[in-house]
Order: C-alpha cells, then sequence, then structure tokens
C-alpha cells in the first residue's frame, strides 16, 4: 500500500483543509462523508503520527474538490519503513 509523505506540518494542514471545504467541524465528523477508515486512525493521521494511505488521499481530494497537483507531497512505496532482516552470527 502505497502512503503519502508530506512535510512536516503539511499532513495536519491538509486535513484541516478538508474540513474546511467539506464544511465538518472536527475530524470524526469527516466520517459521515463515508470514508472507510475508523476514528482512532483519523487521529493517528492529524497528530502526524501516521502517514495517510493514498487510497484515503484521493478520497479526501475528490470529496474536498482539492487539486493534489497544488500540493506539495511525495508517494511513498509501501516497503518504505521495512528493514533488511537477518543479521551476521558470530560463530
Amino acid at each position: 500500500m502505497q502512503r503519502v509523505k508530506f512535510r512536516k506540518g503539511k499532513q495536519r494542514e491538509f486535513l484541516d483543509n478538508v474540513k474546511e471545504k467539506l464544511m465538518a467541524p472536527s475530524i470524526r465528523s469527516l466520517l459521515q462523508f463515508g470514508i472507510l477508515t475508523n476514528y482512532s486512525s483519523l487521529k493517528n493521521y492529524y497528530s502526524e503520527r501516521r502517514l495517510l494511505p493514498k487510497e484515503l488521499f484521493e478520497d479526501l481530494c475528490h470529496l474536498a474538490k482539492i487539486d493534489f497537483k497544488d500540493l506539495d507531497f511525495e508517494f511513498l512505496e509501501g516497503n518504505w519503513g521495512q528493514l533488511k532482516g537477518g543479521k551476521k552470527s558470530i560463530a
């Protein structure tokens, strides 16, 4: 699953912009628009603990009529945070 990486503080700004355009009073109220994620995940995206999934990002852009070409972000591949397994053992 691809993720969307914003610069620090910009993911929250993006979600605030979505809230404003949809006239939603809170992050929780975004769920009424048919977003298929749970509230705790939305809180993590808002506090920038987790990166937005590409599908959710595209859905939010579509709902709020935001042209994502105007935004400063990059797509990360699904395995961007994984470590290569295995360490050399000392015999």
